[in-house]
């Protein structure tokens, strides 16, 4: 039953954090789309930065963006927070339900650091915090005047940060956590910057006294900033479905690489809006994903000589997974986190482990990510045997 409920915890706090990211990237999109799209010439008020007609759903709208603020303030105004503080609030949240209820399990491989439950949660929630007082302390300095500067001195230390977890985590939540690093970069934007310069903004409008415009360009570059970051973020969410990435023996390099891809993709996008010459991003963004595709496709060695040296039986492999991988995949798990098979994968027959030989030499003998952070013991030797049964004909033939 404890199982089950956290299976449930688990659906429901991820169903809660892909709602209020989807509002949440989706304002962030429209909004960099509509300072793209201003029409900033013509017939444009004095009092107006730009306006756009646009029609969507069957209707006409027309927008107006102010230098400052209006002259009044109206009563209802709309705020864009909580879709970012509740889509950060249930990431965090999903980051204890997976990784650090199950420390041993899901966040701690003794392959990569043997570190206790406690030291490895606490330096996850550690280097969130330090990466928003780096990022933060970085956007304050001269830096920001220069453009292309601050964009690599940020994405040095982004690198460094997806180094860092790949040498204390296991690949997998290395990954989740550089992307919940990014996800409180841009919660914490929100939080301490916008809506506060947003709330300085609207007081002194309603009070009558001078709008501070520089709260207003700070507030659009942390905004900015986070567009920026979306397409990382989205790719770290799927990320754990794709062990090609996270199982390669270069993670942090697989990861800084798509990140800087996507991010590439998303800078091509904001130009497009704004009409400006795209040049090379586009390609070099595309070409650089290609690049990791071909970098992290599995080696193409077949099992060595001395490890085939006789025809494999199914029954050797069928020995082999029922020790090492039936106690999370079958139809009772014994395991102490996984209560009901993980993806609905089970290997209670040896026709089930046939039917599955594709993803088990993906898994177990390719990337390495099966089972769960080696948890139980699988040698290197096991591995080569069931790689040789494959290449053999792998369940093919009855064998």
């Amino acid at each position: 039953m404890e199982g089950h409920l956290l299976e449930w915890l688990n659906i429901v706090v991820r169903l809660m954090h892909i709602t209020f990211g989807i509002a949440w990237i989706g304002a962030s999109f429209y909004f960099v789309f509509l300072e793209n799209a201003l029409n900033r010439t013509d017939n444009v008020r004095e009092e107006l930065a730009g306006n756009l007609w646009a029609v969507h759903g069957g209707g006409f709208y027309y927008l107006e963006k102010y230098k400052v603020a209006p002259k009044e303030i109206p009563k209802a105004l709309h705020w864009f927070k909580y879709e970012a503080y509740f889509t950060w609030l249930s990431g965090f949240s999903l980051l204890f339900v997976v990784y650090y209820f199950n420390a041993r399990a899901m966040l701690i491989d003794p392959a990569v650091l043997n570190l206790s439950s406690l030291a490895a949660v606490s330096l996850g929630v550690g280097s969130l915090i330090l990466a928003w007082l780096i990022y933060h302390f970085l956007c304050k300095t001269e830096l920001v005047k220069r453009g292309l500067w601050f964009a690599l001195i940020g994405f040095v230390i982004a690198v460094g940060f997806a180094w860092f977890y790949c040498q204390v985590f296991s690949s997998r939540a290395a990954f989740i956590h550089f992307g919940a690093m990014l996800g409180t970069l841009m919660a914490g934007n929100v939080f301490f910057i916008i809506i506060p310069a947003q709330k300085a903004m609207v007081q002194a409008a309603k009070e009558g006294q001078p709008v501070n415009p520089v709260l207003g360009k700070n507030a659009l570059f942390r905004s900015l900033h986070n567009n920026y970051f979306t397409l990382p973020v989205l790719f770290v969410m799927v990320s754990n479905h794709f062990p090609s990435t996270f199982g390669n023996s270069y993670p942090w390099a697989v990861l800084a690489a798509i990140s800087l891809g996507t991010a590439g993709i998303k800078h091509w996008l904001n130009l497009r809006e704004k009409k400006q010459a795209t040049g090379w991003v586009m390609p070099a963004s595309v070409v650089l994903l290609l690049a990791v595709a071909f970098y992290s496709a599995p080696e193409t060695k077949t099992a060595s000589a001395a490890t085939c040296t006789q025809q494999i039986e199914m029954s050797q492999v069928n020995k082999i997974v029922q020790q090492r991988c039936v106690s999370c995949h079958s139809g009772n798990p014994t395991d102490d986190v996984f209560k009901s098979a993980p993806n609905g994968v089970k290997f209670d027959s040896p026709e089930a482990v046939a039917n599955m030989r594709d993803k088990i030499m993906q898994r177990v003998v390719v990337t390495k990510t099966m089972p769960q952070n080696n948890k139980t013991g699988m040698t290197q030797e096991e591995r080569d045997l069931i790689r040789c049964w494959i290449e053999q004909g792998g369940g093919k033939h009855g064998s």
